[in-house]
């Protein structure tokens, strides 16, 4: 993500409801879950984030607002399988 011009705003972002893997910062706030796979026996990475996972990082994202200034914001999925990266930008 460096690579593609991002900024770290967070790493491992704890809140009451739970933690976020990244916050990052291009044209936008980017709250970021990174899931890998060794294999996809069980499906993709970005299909391991389901309803609970999306609700949860709504709450973190209300929770970060709470002590920032509201902006423009997203979600992502940074799907990780062996050495293939694949970011799924607006992934929920």
């Amino acid at each position: 993500m460096k690579k593609q011009g991002y900024v770290l705003v967070e790493k491992n972002y704890r809140t009451p409801y739970g933690e976020a893997d990244l916050i990052v910062r291009k044209d936008e706030l980017v709250f970021v879950e990174v899931k890998t796979r060794s294999t996809d026996l069980f499906g993709t990475p970005a299909e391991a984030v389901g309803k609970k996972k999306m609700e949860t990082y709504r709450k973190i994202a209300s929770y970060w607002f709470l002590s920032h200034e509201e902006e423009a914001f997203r979600f992502d999925v940074i799907e990780i399988e062996g050495k293939k990266i694949n970011q799924i930008v607006g992934g929920f």
